[in-house]
């Protein structure tokens, strides 16, 4: 039981930095903490829920979504990215607070 809790403890820490690493890009216009509305335009994103970050990222990727404001220039910024990716980058966001 303590060896499954261990390795539940370090999954966990390894999703938290491999979030912060994909999150360090998108840092540059959200802040470091999710706190900046990114180049002035969007919401502030820190403390969003998990599913809606994730829901978001899907639309941006798809091209669904802001296709009249910051869409484009997201959707190039999630292109490279998984679904994977996507969502250890919404968990990670619903973290900061």
């Amino acid at each position: 039981m303590k060896t499954l809790i261990a390795i539940l403890g370090l999954t966990a820490m390894l999703s938290a930095a491999d979030g912060g690493t994909l999150f360090q890009k998108c840092a540059a216009c959200h802040g470091a903490k999710g706190e900046k509305a990114a180049l002035g335009k969007s919401e502030v994103i820190a403390g969003w829920k998990s599913d809606k970050v994730l829901e978001a990222l899907k639309g941006y990727k798809s091209g669904s979504r802001n296709t009249k404001g910051m869409g484009a220039i997201m959707k190039g910024q999630m292109a490279a990215l998984s679904d994977g990716d996507m969502k250890t980058i919404a968990d990670y966001v619903a973290g900061l607070k």
